[in-house]
């Protein structure tokens, strides 16, 4: 599915069989991987979450009446966070999926859960949003990673659900 592992299979086989007379001076190995990183903490995932919500609310620079509507969108944007992670969590604790049809029951669950989560985000940002200066609505779209040219990613891919994944 992903085009870099098969280009990687393509090249190693295209290695293997090429004539010896069109082998080129052997290369350097390559520099070694860098080190993983410490893995991903629940206190990295609350630092993060509280750092972009403030990032947010500074982008839009929210006038005194508005800073009195952005609790409910708050706490819509936590509760969906809340709700990937434990989706993420029960994906990692079961066990796999035995056949195709699990998987995508799996992914059909998981769509369901993050389009409620959607819905209540929405429902709780329309006061809010209704309350934005044009030029504040004009700062949303970017923020939350939505694509120019009317194009708007699958719920997976908004930051709010990439605990999920």
């Amino acid at each position: 599915m992903r085009l870099i592992p098969a280009l990687a299979l393509a090249a190693t086989l295209g290695a293997a069989f090429a004539a010896p007379a069109l082998a080129q001076p052997a290369l350097p190995p390559p520099p070694p991987a860098p080190p993983h990183a410490a893995p991903y903490s629940p206190e990295d995932a609350a630092a993060i979450l509280d750092a972009r919500l403030a990032a947010l609310k500074t982008v839009l620079k929210l006038t005194p009446e508005q800073e009195k509507l952005w609790p409910p969108v708050e706490t819509a944007i936590r509760d969906a966070v809340k709700g990937a992670i434990a989706r993420r969590e029960a994906r990692l604790a079961a066990p796999p999926p035995a056949h195709a049809l699990d998987v995508l029951a799996i992914i059909a669950d998981a769509e369901e859960a993050r389009a409620k989560s959607l819905k209540a985000f929405v429902a709780a940002a329309k006061p809010f949003v209704a309350a934005l200066t044009p030029a504040q609505l004009n700062r949303i779209p970017a923020f939350l990673g939505l694509q120019d040219g009317g194009q708007a990613p699958g719920s997976a891919q908004l930051w709010i659900f990439e605990e999920e994944e």
